[in-house]
């Protein structure tokens, strides 16, 4: 981080209502984050109190994977209040997580809805390679079991098979999310945009599936 940069307080519009300023928001962040330029987040006691009188008001809904890799509140230099997010391992939804994005779509009105998956995911790996998975860990590898036979009938072979596997799985989840009739609702007005995207942990950098 530079000294200029240690120096800045990030800020943003209290409100933001346009799906691609809410895009812009979260691509400015990530290249402040892979270029090592992150702004100092308010977290302070004025702030706090601020979120609690007046109200969370989260431009993007993110749903991202478990893994301790990828906090999106990071990767996007986001703080307090900016995004709200439903994390759970292989970014895959349920019933709950589901309840979670409308939520955050229909109450808390945010534009912008976020698959968002990474590369080396170990629930991809774990759905790729098979086996019997232990516990409730085997209802995860079952919700991205459809991308890894879609990839194998493609005649993707080897190592890729993970990369196009998880790529396959962020597409499936965000059409899964766009059936829903609440987030059909804002889509229609145009007052929602829901994308995919991918985090590369070598780079930083998140790619958006627009």
């Amino acid at each position: 981080m530079s000294d200029g940069a240690a120096l800045s307080v990030y800020e943003r519009p209290e409100e933001v209502s346009s799906p691609q300023e809410a895009l812009t928001l979260l691509k400015e962040g990530n290249q402040r984050y892979l270029t090592g330029q992150t702004l100092k987040q308010d977290v302070g006691v004025e702030k706090r109190k601020h979120l609690v009188e007046k109200g969370q008001k989260p431009f993007a809904v993110i749903v991202s994977c478990s893994d301790s890799r990828l906090p999106p509140e990071l990767l996007f230099d986001q703080g307090l209040g900016d995004l709200f997010v439903i994390r759970v391992a292989g970014n895959v939804l349920g019933p709950l997580t589901m309840g979670s994005v409308e939520y955050g779509v229909e109450h808390l009105r945010a534009p912008l809805l976020v698959v968002l998956g990474h590369n080396h995911c170990g629930a991809v790996k774990a759905a790729v390679d098979g086996g019997e998975a232990p516990g409730s860990i085997g209802a995860i590898v079952e919700r991205i079991r459809p991308s890894v036979e879609i990839v194998r009938t493609s005649g993707v072979t080897g190592s890729a098979v993970y990369e196009h596997v998880e790529d396959i799985n962020i597409k499936a989840m965000v059409t899964e999310v766009q059936a829903s009739p609440v987030v059909q609702e804002f889509l229609e007005k145009g007052n929602l945009l829901v994308l995919g995207a991918k985090y590369c942990q070598e780079t930083g950098q998140v790619e958006f599936f627009e």
